[in-house]
């Protein structure tokens, strides 16, 4: 009897799926997506980098054959908290519900959930910001047009300014997850990130020196110079005692709290219980 009982378990704890780094993902996609809240956020998002691109298009001058991209990425200041909210939301929201505790029950490592967090909010975040960058070029089309503004896919700063829209806002919306898996509270995350990437930048802006330019150029909100063009960079750099920061690395800076971020909300998650 008991070795037909031993078979048995056995026979069941094999039938078990086992869970993978694939599985998880997958669940987390579907947890995600379900949310009718995921989709109205979306939704809002494009409409507020399309419909701000084309408000602020109205004050664009005149400018026979510049770049028109500035114009159309003009509205990333307020599509930047429809990002992250995403992120926010997606890692504080199963600590605010209690259901964090039946999730790292089926998934007891724990890990693999904030990578399968950060996946499918990076995926979802692209997508939104694809979506946004063509919604907002198409609102300005006209402006651009009536303005002589000119949007040139082979120019090496207009593609970089559009990849930087998709990939700054990417990037927020992981800065956005970082918090929200570390503080557990979607409006804490929320009012942290914006400090983060807004209040702070402003505040030091307001009292320019050395010390204050050089923590400006380390905020996550310096990633945002990868939707600067090439003049207007010119033009802040001199302005600036800090170090001159390139598009590119500003990115890295916006990665690496990201990063930072999320390890140490995985530190937390190992360390501490889940409530």
């Amino acid at each position: 009897m008991a070795a037909t009982t031993t078979h048995a378990s056995g026979v069941r704890a094999a039938d078990r799926p086992q869970v993978t780094l694939r599985r998880v993902v997958a669940a987390e996609w579907d947890k995600l997506t379900s949310l009718p809240s995921t989709a109205w956020l979306a939704l809002a998002t494009v409409a507020a980098a399309a419909s701000t691109a084309w408000a602020l298009g109205l004050f664009a001058r005149p400018d026979a054959g510049a770049s028109g991209a500035p114009t159309a990425l003009a509205g990333y200041v307020l599509a930047q908290l429809g990002f992250l909210v995403l992120g926010a939301t997606t890692g504080a929201g199963e600590f605010r519900t209690g259901t964090a505790r039946v999730t790292f029950v089926a998934v007891p490592r724990r890990i693999p959930v904030l990578v399968a967090q950060a996946v499918v909010t990076a995926a979802v975040a692209l997508l939104t910001a694809v979506v946004a960058l063509v919604a907002a070029l198409a609102a300005t089309a006209g402006q651009r047009a009536a303005l002589g503004l000119v949007l040139d896919v082979t120019d090496p700063e207009t593609v970089r300014l559009l990849a930087g829209f998709v990939l700054y806002q990417t990037g927020v919306a992981l800065v956005g997850l970082g918090l929200g898996a570390l503080l557990r509270r979607p409006d804490a995350a929320l009012v942290a990130g914006v400090v983060l990437l807004v209040v702070l930048d402003h505040l030091l802006a307001t009292n320019p020196g050395r010390v204050a330019d050089t923590a400006r150029a380390l905020l996550p909100g310096v990633g945002a110079r990868l939707l600067q063009g090439d003049e207007r960079l010119a033009v802040l750099d001199t302005t600036t005692l800090g170090p001159h920061v390139g598009p590119w690395a500003a990115g890295l800076v916006l990665a690496a709290w990201a990063a930072a971020l999320l390890v140490a909300a995985g530190i937390r998650l190992r360390r501490h219980d889940v409530t």
